[in-house]
């Protein structure tokens, strides 16, 4: 009996330390077909593209990946749905065909492959959105607050962010992508008891203040949530912040083995089910944005599309 094949995931999902980013969006060319737009966007990985400690990671929208990889394609896989929610709330879906998230060591050579990327897939592909984005004061979010605490261990998050071994589409990640506004103006008008309030963790120093003294429509409330199982529902968080001083906020980015996560954490920030608690970070943050994708595993990658 031969030995089952390792499955390899894109390893820029789990790259940390990383003082760049850059994120493109793809629609398909008319008329391209699927075989050679896969060729294409997998040949990302040459070394013209990925060198110099750039980071890499490709996802494919629900719709493109299912018609050329149906054998590793997961049965939950979607593409982003727009969010409507009371008090003029929600989330609009601005999906496309192909995402790609370019990280590294310096903002120009991370922007030089970037650039790199776009032309490399310039024949099938129209780039139609970008975002430059940049960790902010070791790991905080533009608020002031650390963002991400609640991730699982370095040693959890293939667990956390990765199909199981087995499934359909195993060793690959669904993406959730949402590019949020922040209006830091009207969140600097609160005191900072209040800031934490909306948080629902302290700070100065990021610990996780307990109910009843957090509210149930603080941050943290509403993304805590135990599933069918009894375990909490968790999520990959690799999100960092972006923008200008006009317009800044948090590009979203988390991964999980399961799309029905996203759903579950939306919904209860916006109240999707109307139990008349919506997420109080929603009054201060705004998404512009929103998508939905799969990040194959590198064995899926490598089998599809052609030859490199």
């Amino acid at each position: 009996m031969s030995e089952r094949q390792f499955i390899l995931p894109q390893f820029g999902i789990f790259a940390q330390g990383t003082a760049a980013h850059h994120f493109l969006e793809f629609d398909l060319r008319p008329g391209v077909a699927l075989g050679d737009a896969t060729t294409a966007f997998r040949r990302l990985r040459a070394p013209e593209v990925s060198s110099g400690g750039i980071n890499i990671v490709l996802g494919i929208s629900a719709g493109m990946w299912r018609a050329v990889a149906p054998a590793h394609a997961p049965l939950d896989l979607a593409d982003f749905r727009p969010i409507s929610a009371p008090g003029d709330r929600g989330a609009p879906s601005t999906q496309h065909d192909a995402w790609v998230w370019i990280s590294g060591p310096t903002t120009d050579s991370v922007w030089a492959h970037a650039r790199a990327a776009a032309l490399g897939v310039a024949d099938v592909a129209q780039l139609v959105a970008e975002q430059p984005a940049f960790p902010y004061h070791d790991g905080h979010d533009m608020t002031g607050f650390v963002d991400g605490t609640a991730n699982p261990p370095t040693r959890l998050a293939p667990h956390v962010a990765m199909v199981a071994p087995g499934a359909p589409g195993e060793g690959g990640s669904h993406v959730l992508v949402m590019r949020w506004v922040h209006n830091l103006e009207r969140f600097g008008r609160l005191t900072v008891d209040e800031q934490e309030s909306v948080i629902g963790r302290t700070k100065a120093d990021s610990v996780e203040i307990l109910p009843p003294e957090r509210p149930p429509s603080a941050h943290i409330s509403r993304v805590q949530v135990d599933g069918a199982d009894g375990h909490e529902i968790e999520i990959y968080r690799r999100s960092v912040p972006y923008g200008t001083v006009a317009e800044h906020g948090l590009y979203f980015i988390a991964f999980s083995a399961e799309r029905g996560r996203f759903d579950t954490l939306l919904g209860r920030m916006f109240d999707v089910l109307g139990e008349g608690v919506t997420d109080r970070l929603t009054d201060f943050s705004r998404p512009v944005a929103g998508a939905c994708y799969f990040a194959p595993s590198l064995n899926a990658l490598a089998e599809i599309g052609g030859p490199e």
